[in-house]
């Protein structure tokens, strides 16, 4: 027998990002790292392509979590037009960056599949991946501290 008010779930939560689901899974940030970590291994080493394929997937993964996070309906971008208009620039950079990063995961982990690709030129690539993908994280924290710094009135 109910005796008090039902309480009806909030739609504010129901619509508030997956953040929960992320807390239980490593961050983008820990994957671009383990990614690096297997890059950095001896290229002789037994299983060394089979590591970086391995470390590839997690990555794409958590990069689209990510862009979904960021673009999506309700993502960070949104938030931010929303309160400060004059980032739109800033947004489009970061978002034409997505398109160009989930492209190069998507053609390393091709490229790491064939037979015969020199260890060399996967190194060179899964480099160059890390190295857009350290800048986008800087770009994106960047926009933030400008948001919130000028926003907020922080001190100069």
């Amino acid at each position: 027998m109910v005796t008090g008010p039902i309480q009806q779930p909030s739609t504010a939560v129901a619509a508030a990002p997956p953040l929960v689901a992320r807390e239980h899974r490593p961050t983008l940030h820990g994957e671009v790292r383990a990614l690096a970590r297997a890059l950095a291994a001896p290229a002789g080493e037994p299983h060394w392509r089979e590591r970086l394929i391995t470390r590839l997937g997690p990555v794409r993964q958590g990069f689209a979590e990510h862009v979904q996070l960021t673009e999506g309906p309700i993502g960070l971008y949104v938030e931010l037009l929303h309160q400060a208009p004059r980032l739109d620039r800033g947004v489009r950079l970061l978002t034409r960056e997505h398109a160009a990063i989930a492209a190069a995961i998507a053609a390393l982990q091709h490229v790491a599949e064939l037979p015969g690709v020199p260890d060399e030129e996967l190194r060179g690539r899964a480099g160059q991946l890390l190295r857009a993908l350290h800048r986008h994280r800087q770009r994106g924290a960047d926009l933030l501290w400008e948001a919130y710094q000028a926003d907020l009135g922080g001190e100069t």
